[in-house]
């Protein structure tokens, strides 16, 4: 059996590190536990875990199927984390497009904690 590291870049195995919160069996104890979840979540495209760890205020500008052909039109090659907060994570996510070129991502996220649940607000993009 393989054992898969997972895309988040913690050096653990998937099956220990974001899969458990990806396919719901464990919550995202923090933001940062929540944003490396979800680029996880991108990395093996599960857009129902992505729309349903958006904040319901902010779902309505999200639909499943652009999440997925996002996730799916382009290879997801590494995250690295800037700086987190309690509610806010800064990070870089590398990816090669549909034309296989190298694409950076630079974001300052912002999270919700409500209900239990750890989810995504929304995000400063960088240039």
């Amino acid at each position: 059996m393989t054992t898969i590291k997972c895309p988040c870049g913690s050096q653990e195995n998937f099956k220990e590190c974001c899969e458990p919160f990806i396919n719901g069996t464990q919550k995202a104890p923090t933001a940062e536990a929540l944003m490396r979840s979800r680029y996880s979540a991108y990395a093996t495209h599960a857009a129902e875990y992505l729309l349903a760890t958006t904040h319901i205020s902010e779902r309505k500008y999200y639909s499943k199927s652009d999440i997925l052909n996002w996730a799916t039109s382009n290879q997801w090659l590494q995250l690295e984390i800037i700086k987190a907060t309690e509610n806010t994570v800064e990070f870089k996510a590398y990816f090669l497009d549909n034309k296989l070129q190298k694409q950076l991502h630079h974001e300052r996220s912002t999270f919700k904690f409500e209900n239990g649940s750890w989810f995504y607000v929304d995000g400063k993009f960088f240039d």
